[in-house]
């Protein structure tokens, strides 16, 4: 019913953090910092912003494809009546955060394969 809230908060969270992450790395550079990882952090947090906002997308349009969100007061048809909140709010804490971890647990091992990936001695062609 509204398990997409849970992925679309964690997405805007990550946005921000994203977002100040860039600002420190930016500083860092101007600064003449030497940046230590090739992939910088701020780039796998993009990743995981992507990642939560498709699926908040996704899930945000299957629902409307079902009629559990609508364009009229309370956009969300289960906030009509007291009983479907109940269902709701337990979807939310059930389905969507399992969901949002989920994303979030694949992410950190894309990122740790990214790593592995580019520290790995590169092979040479001649013979």
């Amino acid at each position: 019913m509204a398990c997409f809230i849970v992925s679309a908060v964690e997405a805007a969270a990550v946005t921000a953090v994203e977002k100040v992450e860039e600002k420190k790395e930016a500083r860092a550079i101007e600064n003449g910092e030497e940046i230590k990882e090739k992939v910088p952090f701020s780039r796998k947090l993009k990743w995981l912003s992507y990642m939560l906002w498709g699926g908040a997308f996704l899930l945000m349009f299957e629902h409307v494809w079902h009629g559990e969100v609508v364009a009229w007061f309370p956009f969300l048809t289960a906030m009509s009546d007291k009983a479907d909140m109940i269902g709701m709010f337990k979807e939310m804490a059930t389905v969507g955060v399992c969901m949002a971890l989920l994303i979030t647990a694949v992410w950190a091992v894309m990122c740790v394969v990214a790593d592995m990936i580019i520290k790995r001695p590169a092979k040479s062609s001649a013979k």
